[in-house]
């Protein structure tokens, strides 16, 4: 895993293992609370600089809410103040989607030095620690799905046409898609495959996994990457949850997979599948803490127009293998592969949610549950939502103040994240809750499209 210093160096030349770019600029980015990637860049001749003291960014983006509007917590918001980011050297990339440029992910120091306690890629960082202090490792990745539109079109006029899945909308995606792996390649991710999908103009890319904070990375640049190719074939993606109320919508489905010294904790043991106790554990911590993780992963006011019943978005607190109506889908992989391809899957999450705070929460929620030896309930068959009234399934929360209320009730992920990073996401989706509370879905569309 990428790793940074505990504190700013007071002395030494941590510039010393730069390494080589061949960029004239390096951009610097953070995910706000939001789900907002922002950045600040500067000049390949001031990189070190900056790699050594940092770059300046006020701590107001903390609680600002996807449409920039700026909100005050109880520890957070405001005009006072001020962070340092602090790029990792071990994640800088050459940019082969916006050639001239470099890009690495930043973590935020306080003027004095010290780590930033709302830091969201440190939080991530801070649950890979605990997990390994267990003895217990994981890997994760994110599924990317994204619409493409004709940007020379006002609104979202769909850049191709064809059945979900069909060889019609390949047809006319080879040359682009041919593109963008090429370039997510070059710029060191491994693509698992591409394929267009089911909604309106939808394709989605997946990437293999990798240490969870690398995975939230990946995430980060495979989306700017989407963007930049997308643009040189005259289209536009969009990453939002919604383009069409009445219709599928894009997902970040979260895959992952648990280890210990003795090999793998989802197979060759005697729990359900082959899961081992602690694995089985896990999966229930993370059960158990989903209605506060859709606060996390998809709390968005968009969001709950993707999150329906029987559109494969996962919106009902259960498991189930290969149950994709699920929020925890549990995947074995086919016979003989078991050791190295079972995982599990989160779908209740999209691309409004930090990506850092995604893998962080879901770890820390998995750790709860190996602690306290919870036990997964009995898995589920077919769709919740046509299986009549004998099935007590609870569904996950379908506004954004249910959310957010959970979210503050969730004991595991208010310890796990610290009071500033808790409630600055708190305030953050209350705040958008309560300004687009009579919004139409169609508002709603409007205001999210090109904003993820």
């Amino acid at each position: 895993m990428p790793t940074m210093p505990e504190r700013i160096p007071a002395d030494g030349d941590p510039t010393a293992s730069i390494p080589d770019i061949d960029a004239d600029m390096v951009a610097l980015s953070f995910v706000d609370n939001a789900g907002i990637t922002r950045v600040k860049s500067v000049p390949a001749a001031r990189f070190a600089h900056a790699a050594r003291f940092g770059v300046g960014v006020s701590p107001c983006f903390e609680t600002a809410a996807f449409d920039d509007l700026m909100t005050m917590g109880r520890y957070l918001g405001g005009p006072d103040g001020d962070l340092r980011l602090i790029p990792d050297l071990g994640a800088l990339t050459d940019l082969a989607c916006q050639p001239g440029w470099a890009w690495a992910p930043a973590e935020k120091y306080t003027q004095d030095g010290g780590k930033f306690a709302a830091c969201q890629r440190g939080y991530a960082a801070r649950q890979v620690a605990a997990a390994r202090a267990e003895g217990l490792r994981l890997s994760m990745s994110f599924e990317t799905e994204w619409a493409l539109g004709d940007a020379g079109e006002p609104g979202f006029v769909p850049a191709f046409d064809g059945p979900a899945y069909g060889m019609v909308r390949l047809g006319s995606l080879g040359a682009y898609a041919r593109e963008l792996v090429a370039t997510v390649q070059r710029q060191g991710m491994s693509v698992d495959q591409f394929h267009p999908e089911y909604a309106v103009a939808q394709v989605e890319l997946s990437i293999a996994p990798n240490d969870p904070v690398a995975a939230a990375d990946d995430a980060v640049l495979l989306r700017h990457t989407i963007r930049q190719v997308s643009a040189d074939f005259g289209w536009r993606a969009t990453l939002a949850p919604c383009i069409d109320p009445d219709g599928a919508g894009s997902g970040a489905h979260l895959h992952f997979s648990l280890h210990s010294e003795g090999g793998p904790l989802f197979a060759g043991g005697p729990e359900p599948y082959g899961m081992h106790t602690t694995g089985a554990a896990f999966l229930a911590g993370v059960l158990r803490e989903l209605p506060a993780l859709v606060a996390v992963g998809a709390g968005n006011p968009a969001s709950f127009l993707r999150l329906r019943p029987s559109r494969w978005a996962g919106i009902w607190q259960c498991w189930g293998r290969e149950t994709r109506e699920a929020a925890l889908r549990f995947v074995t992989g086919i016979r003989g592969t078991e050791h190295w391809a079972a995982n599990a899957e989160v779908k209740c999450f999209d691309a409004t949610g930090n990506p850092y705070l995604i893998v962080g929460s879901v770890i820390a929620a998995g750790l709860a549950g190996v602690a306290e030896n919870l036990t997964l309930p009995p898995e589920i068959t077919g769709d919740p939502a046509t299986s009549g009234p004998d099935r007590d399934i609870a569904r996950l929360p379908s506004d954004p103040d249910e959310a957010a209320r959970r979210l503050a009730e969730s004991t595991v992920l208010a310890a796990a994240m610290g009071p500033e990073l808790h409630d600055a996401l708190l305030t953050v989706r209350r705040a958008e809750a309560e300004r687009y509370r009579e919004a139409t879905a169609l508002e709603l569309v409007e205001l999210t499209r090109w904003r993820f």
